[in-house]
């Protein structure tokens, strides 16, 4: 779909940018054609980084507009998951305050979800990013990364986490986020 393409990458693709490695992850459903990429350097005390475009934000995921929960959960939880807690996740776009009032609306007794709200309302007044998180972190407080707990589960009405992650999408597609 992109006209001047000239070199198609794939998922587990392996590309070098100068000292920097970067490795290709495909991960379809907000586009059937999206990639995420995830970028180490050797030697480096620098944790890693992936790009994760409109597949992961803080505390948030992409609209399925391509694709399904199953897929959404394969991206999220199975690669992107995959990778180490410490790698850092810089998102296409500055959501964050929104999903994690609609996190909290999933979770209201998840303690990291207010605490991660109250930072980033101090960060975005001072007109401070809150980009970026980490893996681990969005296991702690994004509710499409914790569709296997429990609580997220109840909150949707339903008993696995693919069902789950469909049924939390829609209902974050129709939620109206709260003034402060």
């Amino acid at each position: 779909r992109i006209g001047a393409l000239t070199c198609k990458v794939t998922h587990k693709k392996k590309l070098q940018v100068g000292s920097l490695n970067v490795e290709c992850l495909f991960t379809p459903c907000h586009t059937t054609g999206h990639i995420c990429y995830f970028v180490t350097k050797d030697n480096s005390t620098e944790a890693p980084a992936v790009f994760t475009g409109d597949t992961l934000f803080v505390a948030g995921c992409g609209k399925f507009f391509e694709g399904s929960g199953e897929e959404m959960y394969r991206a999220l939880i199975d690669i992107l998951g995959s990778l180490p807690p410490e790698t850092r996740v810089y998102c296409g776009h500055e959501y964050t305050i929104n999903n994690l009032k609609f996190a909290q609306h999933v979770e209201p007794n998840n303690a990291m979800i207010k605490q991660k709200l109250a930072w980033a309302k101090e960060h975005y007044s001072l007109g401070n990013p809150t980009i970026p998180s980490t893996i681990g972190e969005e296991f702690s407080y994004n509710p499409f990364m914790r569709v296997r707990e429990k609580s997220v589960q109840d909150h949707a009405g339903k008993k696995d986490a693919i069902s789950t992650m469909d049924a939390i999408r829609k209902e974050k597609d129709r939620f109206k986020v709260p003034k402060d």
